[in-house]
């Protein structure tokens, strides 16, 4: 038993962010009987910070996937076994053999092929079962393994057992295509790959509930929504590429018959819906995840920080003039120039000018805590829920640097690929609700930060230049801070002197 017992390896759920403690199973990309390797994704899971892809530390044999997609499971738990040694017999089929006691042949070895006379298939049939290792049934490499009884003794007819019933497709299937693979094509047109049936001939989901596919070639169909099971393989040893996914994508749907139209209802009252039901008239979204955790922080902070919000509106037709000069400078050639590039760094100058605002509150010592270091969020809205992650340190880069970390830092967010820590250490935020139309607005503190700049839609307004009134580019900033330790004095200053900057960036120069 203990032999038997350290085949087994257990992957428990880990601690993938600081002190999280649970996540969600997104997507499981391996089956049981899947042969997977040290340092592979078998899963990817969902923690109250980002989505997270998960590798297995072993090499073997998937045994079993503990729980289904979609359960919320605790940091700790065992989410799936590997069997590290499956060519090892247990120990109870050692013994038996041991004894003299002859090895059963397997229940589910698979058929002969038609072609072949029942005279032949018995020969047939024992000569796989000697082939093949005690205990195991072989199937088409990458389908893993399939497990059988070694206890029953040896039956005293020559004719193989039956398979069971839900496992014969399958293994024909192996059977018809390792006999093509193998160049024993069934029937006199034999020939392997060159006979009379290739393997792009061979129907979706006729090998199996498990595809061959390479894990980037997995990533590639969960990301187009497109199921491997009906995708017609064309790669070597009939493993799916990227251009048999792509080639489901661009063939044309099939044109379905319109439903007959029923009598229209009139006047027709629907029942309220169940608790954790969908209908017609609305629809129920668990909290979970991201927004779980969002919705958690933004509660957290709302009634923990006393917020106070000032409001700024100015001319800003001086930074987008700046902004269309700065697309065409070659040193800034292949990074993304845009409004928040300047903004972002007229805040950075206005830290430097008035330290007091990159500050925390540490309630536990009664202290405040003020940073000498940036890490900038920016708030950042994504499928799975609002995000903040943060450039490290950003007061130290050049323009050209803060251009290509923020470009970066936006398209992995829109991605869902940001990490957990990216998304820690935040000293200060920068949250753009102008993209949306919006003029301004009071945003909630980000938790374990001290203030918070809303960016408004930056839009042509009438406005008094040089004594006369003319169209300009206008926006307004809206500043949210901790009243703790940030008064009225220091939060007025700092955004006072972010507004001067931006309506005069030459001060990105002078001020420095």
């Amino acid at each position: 038993m203990t032999e038997n017992a350290s085949r087994f390896r257990e992957f428990k759920m880990p601690d993938v962010g600081e002190g999280l403690t649970e996540a969600e199973i997104l997507k499981w990309y391996v089956q049981p009987g899947d042969t997977v390797t040290d340092g592979q994704v078998v899963c990817e899971v969902e923690t109250a910070k980002a989505a997270v892809e998960l590798p297995i530390p072993y090499d073997g044999v998937v045994h079993e996937l503990r729980f289904p997609e979609g359960t919320t499971v605790d940091v700790g738990q065992v989410i799936i076994s590997v069997d590290v040694a499956p060519g090892t017999a247990s120990g109870e089929t050692t013994g038996g053999a041991a004894s003299g006691e002859a090895p059963a042949a397997p229940a589910t070895a698979a058929p002969a092929p038609a072609a072949q006379t029942p005279a032949a298939q018995a020969p047939a049939a024992q000569a796989s079962a000697e082939e093949a290792p005690k205990g195991r049934t072989p199937v088409l490499v990458g389908y893993g393994v399939a497990e059988t009884s070694t206890r029953r003794r040896p039956r005293k007819t020559s004719a193989p057992a039956a398979a069971p019933a839900a496992q014969v497709p399958v293994q024909q299937a192996a059977a018809a295509l390792q006999g093509e693979l193998n160049g024993n094509g069934t029937g006199a047109g034999g020939g392997g790959l060159n006979g009379s049936r290739a393997l792009a001939d061979i129907p979706p989901g006729a090998l199996g509930p498990r595809p061959l596919a390479k894990p980037p070639v997995r990533k590639l169909a969960k990301d187009l929504g497109v199921d491997l099971a009906q995708v017609r393989p064309t790669g070597p040893d009939g493993i799916i590429t990227r251009d048999d996914v792509r080639a489901v994508v661009a063939a044309p749907a099939p044109e379905t018959a319109p439903a007959p139209a029923g009598p229209e209802p009139v006047g027709e009252v629907l029942p309220p819906v169940a608790p954790g039901q969908s209908g017609a008239r609305e629809t129920r979204i668990p909290v979970k995840g991201v927004r779980k955790a969002t919705a958690a922080a933004m509660v957290g902070s709302a009634f923990t920080a006393p917020h106070v919000t000032e409001f700024v509106t100015f001319d800003i037709s001086r930074t987008m003039k700046l902004v269309e000069e700065l697309k065409t400078d070659p040193d800034l050639a292949g990074v993304r120039v845009n409004p928040l590039l300047l903004i972002a760094r007229a805040l950075l100058v206005a830290v430097r000018r008035n330290p007091g605002i990159n500050a925390s509150w540490d309630e536990a010592n009664q202290e405040i805590v003020q940073k000498h270091y940036v890490n900038l969020g920016i708030a950042a809205a994504t499928p799975r829920g609002l995000i903040v992650p943060n450039v490290k340190d950003a007061q130290d880069k050049t323009l050209p640097e803060l251009a290509a970390a923020l470009g970066e830092l936006v398209s992995v967010a829109r991605e869902g690929k940001t990490t957990p820590a990216a998304m820690q250490g935040g000293t200060i935020t920068i949250t753009n609700v102008g993209v949306f139309g919006i003029d301004s607005g009071t945003p909630i503190l980000n938790p374990g930060e001290s203030a918070i700049l809303a960016v408004g839609a930056i839009k042509l307004r009438p406005w008094v230049h040089k004594g006369k009134v003319k169209p300009r580019q206008v926006t307004t900033l809206g500043l949210s801070f901790d009243h703790r330790l940030i008064d009225g004095e220091l939060g007025s200053r700092f955004l006072a002197d972010v507004a001067a900057i931006l309506e005069q960036p030459k001060k990105l120069i002078t001020w420095v």
